[in-house]
């Protein structure tokens, strides 16, 4: 089986991902690292020479390559990847996705205390624009996001509530 974690940069989808990984003992695969490895470059640096277009056209082809693979696994994807070139029924059709919808005032919090120059749609804002810039590309990805075959609010999502969910 595969599981796709979906959900906005800084919801827990990475740390979720990984102890659900451990849990279901399946390997666990962060698609930014991934595609980090293949264009030899940070997600950034992709975004600053190659364009934001070009990015989303590699991560949708490497989404595919994982979806039509035999193997099973959580996957991270970076918090646009549901919303670009029918990634999003993709993942559904390949396995299930998870959706961790945490509040942006959350996020904000989160993010700000990680380097947001690693993150390019946040790498120039000031503290005080990051909580805007969050609600306003949720409110483009939320009927995306809506799509996904588990849903977890919150701000503290436990790992047993969703592995109860998913198994259950």
């Amino acid at each position: 089986m595969k599981f796709f974690l979906i959900g906005m940069p800084g919801s827990g989808k990475t740390t979720l991902g990984k102890l659900l990984a451990v849990e279901l003992k399946l390997n666990f695969i962060d698609l930014d690292l991934e595609i980090e490895k293949s264009e030899g470059q940070q997600i950034n640096q992709i975004f600053e020479k190659k364009k934001e277009d070009y990015f989303r056209r590699v991560e949708s082809a490497m989404l595919k390559t994982y979806c039509f693979s035999r193997e099973s696994f959580v996957m991270s994807t970076g918090g646009g990847a549901p919303c670009f070139h029918d990634n999003m029924w993709q993942m559904n059709h390949s396995g299930k996705t998870i959706f961790l919808d945490v509040p942006a005032s959350e996020i904000a919090n989160r993010l700000q205390k990680t380097s947001l120059i690693e993150r390019p749609l946040f790498a120039r804002l000031a503290p005080e624009q990051l909580k805007d810039k969050i609600e306003f590309l949720r409110s483009q990805r939320i009927t995306y996001y809506r799509q996904a075959n588990f849903i977890f609010e919150g701000t503290d999502i436990p790992m047993q509530t969703v592995i109860s969910k998913i198994k259950g």
